[in-house]
């Protein structure tokens, strides 16, 4: 989901202050020195630093999701990043050196490389250490933040309840400290019925308490409240459009919620079959991504009918943006397809499975010949271009700080402050 755009862009701000010059503009100076090459067995070409677990994750679980067998050094070096806690940053370039206090973790970047290696069936040791942690960093009221211990948000608890989840934790009986489980901190999270926006997921309260509709952290918030990971499984092709009621109540079930959120995110794209930008200086462009997770969210409230117009848009008018954002582009766009029974070999005549694997090491499937798989794995590496995300990460937090705009409320309403 496109959580992790706004848990980069956090977290670059947090790193960076106000002083730094995106790469993408950087790279246009004469001066400008050229980006180290990127590890071997990751997936996208430009500087991972603040997504390389969450873009390989994403890759990863996507190929998984098409029947498709990632390569073993791809697999490798998403475990090869995890700490000796369970727990993953958004990218360790030295993961020979044991994780420390310095090391910033986080549960976004945890919970994608879970279900992911959780459906690649990796080691139990690898996913049980990362399941651990997660637990282990739940807030009081039940929900999670980016960062351990961080004010919780709709994004991150979403994404971690679909994580633990996906590795088998009944998260509806998952109690924190305080006795209260992420369906709790969800549904406290939800716009009343009788408020503008109703039915909606805030990203987070504002300073009054007040919650905000807000479509990223809605198509977080319908996935995670029904307990679903970034991959739902295609349901009934033939259902028609729900309800456009947002049903009031105090006690609301989770399947309820997730109605009220889905009924948003139709209304929502049901005249352009697009969401808009929510970037400061971009508002007046689609954002594609989070379009793709409303595709994904409606079809996981079972609102099939609702899913098709945007991805009809999808399959028209994405191939310039995967191709620019990358690995977890086409992740998400296989996600989207997957999620309607729709062909991600032939999405609006391109074949997302065939790109995704072009930006990484070549993918091996069921049953080809390893020698066939690892000649490929070498032409790849030579061949792998820019498509990864990170140009674009880099173009939104030069958008923000040109606009002396705090990044960190630039996309779903991330708060500005971090813990340390």
């Amino acid at each position: 989901m496109s959580v992790r755009r706004s848990a980069v862009v956090l977290a670059a701000t947090a790193v960076i202050g106000t002083a730094f010059a995106p790469a993408a503009l950087a790279d246009e100076s004469p001066s400008a020195s050229p980006s180290p090459a990127p590890p071997a067995g990751l997936y996208g070409s430009t500087d991972p630093t603040y997504d390389g677990v969450w873009r390989q994750s994403l890759a990863l679980l996507a190929q998984h999701t098409v029947g498709v067998r990632p390569a073993a050094k791809a697999v490798d070096w998403l475990t090869g990043q995890q700490c000796a806690n369970g727990a993953f940053a958004a990218y360790r370039a030295d993961p020979s050196k044991q994780c420390d206090a310095k090391t910033q973790v986080d549960t976004n970047s945890t919970a994608a490389a879970l279900q992911a290696l959780a459906a690649l069936d990796a080691d139990d040791a690898v996913t049980g250490a990362a399941v651990k942690w997660l637990k282990s960093v739940q807030n009081e009221d039940g929900s999670w933040g980016y960062l351990p211990g961080g004010a919780g948000d709709t994004n991150s608890t979403s994404v971690v309840t679909g994580a633990l989840e996906a590795a088998g934790t009944d998260t509806r009986d998952l109690r924190s400290k305080g006795g209260r489980t992420p369906y709790d901190a969800l549904r406290g999270l939800a716009v009343p019925c009788g408020q503008d926006g109703g039915g909606a997921f805030a990203f987070q309260p504002d300073k009054k308490g007040g919650l905000a509709a807000n479509a990223d952290a809605t198509a977080a918030g319908v996935l995670g409240v029904l307990g679903e990971g970034l991959v739902t499984e295609p349901g009934d092709d033939g259902a028609s459009a729900g309800s456009a009621e947002c049903t009031a109540g105090d006690s609301l079930t989770p399947e309820q919620t997730a109605g009220n959120g889905a009924a948003y995110l139709a209304g929502a794209v049901a005249e352009s079959g697009h969401l808009m930008s929510a970037l400061a200086g971009a508002e007046d462009q689609p954002d594609h991504g989070n379009t793709a997770d409303t595709v994904v969210a409606l079809a996981a409230a079972g609102r099939t009918a609702d899913a098709r117009k945007p991805l009809a848009w999808l399959e028209k008018n994405s191939g310039s943006w995967a191709a620019k954002s990358g690995p977890a582009a086409y992740a998400q766009l296989i996600f989207a397809a997957h999620a309607t029974g729709a062909d991600p070999r032939d999405f609006g005549g391109a074949d997302l499975v065939k790109q995704l694997g072009a930006t990484g090491p070549a993918a091996r499937a069921a049953g080809e010949d390893g020698a066939k798989a690892d000649q490929q794995d070498k032409d790849n590496d030579n061949d792998k271009g820019e498509e990864s995300g990170g140009a674009d990460i880099w173009w939104i937090i030069g958008v923000g700080l040109v606009g002396g705009i705090g990044v960190g409320f630039l996309l779903s309403g991330r708060t500005k402050k971090r813990q340390p």
